[in-house]
């Protein structure tokens, strides 16, 4: 009998469960291949975005000799229906897929299993969300810490190796025409399974070993530049846990991986916290809305607030679709305490832009920077953006790289240009807020809402 694979966030052939499944109980029939687009979503994604979906779409096709097919979905055809109908289509009685966590996603699924058989084999995760509970009353942990420990508890499996090979898979004449990049993108985008594996091992031999170190240094890409694949699904997590050891660089990492699954776990248990607040008390807090906060969200959208450091991570984010985790922390600090705009803005714009996008890990990051999250930092922990500035990227080599008003001055100097005589004369704009005061600022309306510091 016929099948349909349903490629989602697992854009990959190896350590692909769901696919293997589908490959070995089709040997008396043939396995179709697809990948469905909504339209308007897809339209609505920034040039860089959607150019590094594609460039992950092109880079499976050649990994399955052609064939995936592309399908669309849009208002008046559903995801779900489009599936079950190309799975009819190519007399395919059953549709494998792994099985989503996001909970829109997972609404499409259940959809999906109304319409004909559906087989859900694996995740995007080394352990499902919900499988990691706490053994005294078996509920879900709140707290990073000790997730992580019984995270560890549970294990996972070893990665599994691809059961077919191109010839596994049947060409369509029924797919539609595959998405274009946006040429109004210049960045160049390389992605795929085989691009993943090289980018593990050349981390693996050049900066795990440092990588508790270097992780939080913006100017010498100590970090693993992973995470696009991950949120494709190019690479699983399994297989970099894999290759981990328990040195402390590895151990680092490790938990980093954890912070992610945490997240899926997090969202799991409270699926409204994608856009809503996990510590529902925030929601009393007093933000800034009409249109002079407008005018400071687009500046800082923008990466013109005067805060080097700020506004060289907003710069990086629109011009390569992605940014340094820690100064993902230093932006979201800014807007929601610098600027008093709720988090809810900061993670739709991200969602906008990040190549690396992921439901569950932005939007609790950013609950957690804005100190509404579960095992937030605490909304008093206000990250002073020169002090960040200095401390991770200490000779202002990632401030110049960004913001190229600066590049004239050398060194550290970079951080405080209205400290020099010249800081101004390449046109840099000024401080759109006075730091110190908008400190004060935010904890007297922490005050005002009479948030337990202890909690």
């Amino acid at each position: 009998m016929n099948s349909v694979f349903w490629f989602t966030r697992d854009l990959r052939l190896n350590d692909n469960p769901a696919l293997n499944q589908a490959i070995l109980d089709s040997r008396q029939g043939k396995v179709f291949a697809c990948y469905c687009l909504d339209r308007d979503w897809f339209e609505s994604l920034s040039a860089i975005r959607a150019n590094s979906l594609v460039a992950s779409l092109q880079s499976l096709k050649l990994a399955l000799g052609g064939a995936l097919n592309i399908v669309w979905a849009d208002e008046s055809n559903k995801i779900a229906a489009v599936v079950a109908n190309f799975a009819k289509a190519n007399a395919a009685t059953k549709v494998y897929a792994s099985k989503s966590f996001v909970p829109a996603f997972a609404a499409v699924q259940a959809s999906l299993s109304s319409l004909i058989e559906l087989i859900l084999v694996g995740s995007d995760y080394a352990v499902d969300p919900g499988n990691v509970k706490k053994p005294a009353d078996g509920l879900n942990y709140r707290v990073y810490t000790p997730f992580y420990r019984a995270w560890l508890q549970v294990g996972w499996p070893q990665p599994v190796h691809f059961a077919g090979n191109s010839s596994s898979f049947a060409f369509s004449n029924l797919g539609e025409s595959w998405p274009e990049l946006d040429a109004t993108s210049t960045v160049a985008i390389k992605a795929g399974e085989d691009f993943a594996l090289r980018t593990l091992d050349r981390f693996m031999r050049t900066r795990a070993d440092h990588y508790d170190e270097n992780r939080n240094r913006a100017d010498i890409g100590g970090t693993s530049h992973l995470s696009h694949a991950l949120a494709h699904g190019e690479i699983h997590p399994r297989t970099i846990l894999s290759r981990l050891s328990d040195s402390k660089g590895h151990e680092v990492f490790r938990k980093e991986i954890a912070w992610r699954e945490f997240y899926a776990d997090v969202l799991h248990n409270y699926p409204n916290t994608e856009t809503e607040y996990y510590n529902e008390r925030f929601a009393q807090m007093r933000y800034d809305t009409g249109p002079k906060a407008e005018a400071k969200l687009l500046a800082w959208q923008e990466g013109k607030t005067g805060y080097p450091m700020v506004d060289a991570g907003m710069r990086q984010l629109n011009t390569t679709g992605w940014m340094h985790n820690r100064v993902r922390m230093i932006v979201a600090s800014f807007l929601v305490k610098d600027l008093h705009i709720e988090w809810i803005h900061g993670a739709k714009y991200f969602e906008s832009k990040l190549t690396d996008f992921d439901p569950a890990s932005n939007a609790h990051g950013w609950q957690w920077t804005a100190g509404c999250g579960t095992d937030a930092s605490p909304y008093y922990r206000i990250f002073n953006p020169i002090g960040q500035g200095l401390k991770f990227d200490p000779n202002g080599d990632y401030v110049r790289k960004y913001v190229p008003e600066l590049a004239h001055l050398g060194g550290a100097a970079v951080h405080e240009p209205w400290l020099e005589i010249d800081g101004y004369q390449n046109g840099y704009v000024g401080q759109i807020v006075d730091h110190a005061a908008e400190r004060a600022e935010s904890l007297a309306r922490l005050e005002e809402i009479k948030i337990d510091i202890a909690d």
